[in-house]
């Protein structure tokens, strides 16, 4: 998959990949997979097109505050051949005229606390500022269908406030996988499969170490694989 990326703007990494393979694990266990797919902070749309393009029955539909990512993303939905309708503005405030299936998003998850970007455009896509984490969670349980599905990553160090959030808003946690650099370090990133309105028991995957020495391990480097996707940054 061809993608553009802005120059001077905040670009897709390691975390999109990783969520992108933890969607397709828990999707795996669906046989018909359909309906109504939302890329949340849609930004060049990475996220989403992977997930329509694994799953051909999915309408994909993107959210983006950021022009330059509205433009980059309609431009790497067509030279996909994946259609997308995109919604323009600030998520929290978008009036959405249906209601989703499944919900992705890989969203600004720095805490206010963390040094921040001086670029705008990074800071936006990067730090909770601009969707807080009760924003983010309370919106998607608006227009998630009763038992819609919810994939997202974030800071595991806001893992509590996480939990406790999700739960407010009628989530429950069906899976869980966290994000190690080096086996034997702490995680530094979490992967959520949150279901609305669900009794099931949560299932913890076996956790994802992301370096072997300086290498990728076997997985990573099998998830890049999958993911087969290859990046050119523009202006724009």
């Amino acid at each position: 998959m061809l993608l553009y990326q802005p120059h001077d703007g905040y670009c897709y990494n390691s975390d999109t990949h990783f969520l992108h393979h933890f969607i397709n694990t828990n999707l795996k266990i669906f046989k018909n997979i359909k309906g109504e797919l939302l890329d949340i902070g849609s930004g060049s749309g990475i996220l989403g097109l992977l997930v329509a393009r694994d799953n051909a029955k999915l309408n994909l539909n993107q959210c983006e505050l950021q022009e330059k990512f509205q433009e980059l993303s309609k431009i790497n939905s067509k030279n996909n051949k994946i259609d997308s309708k995109i919604y323009k503005g600030k998520y929290q405030d978008i009036s959405f005229d249906k209601l989703f299936d499944i919900c992705v998003s890989n969203p600004p998850f720095y805490h206010s606390s963390v040094v921040k970007s001086e670029n705008e455009n990074i800071k936006i896509a990067r730090y909770n500022d601009s969707m807080p984490l009760v924003d983010f969670i309370s919106k998607t349980s608006k227009i998630l269908n009763q038992n819609g599905k919810f994939f997202f990553c974030y800071d595991v160090k806001q893992l509590n406030d996480i939990i406790l959030t999700l739960n407010e808003f009628k989530f429950n946690i069906e899976s869980i996988q966290f994000v190690h650099p080096k086996l034997g370090k702490d995680a530094t990133l979490v992967l959520i499969y949150a279901r609305k309105n669900s009794k099931s028991l949560m299932k913890i995957l076996s956790p994802l170490i992301v370096f072997d020495g300086e290498d990728f391990t076997n997985e990573v480097q099998d998830i890049y694989k999958v993911s087969s996707t290859h990046s050119i940054k523009v202006e724009i």
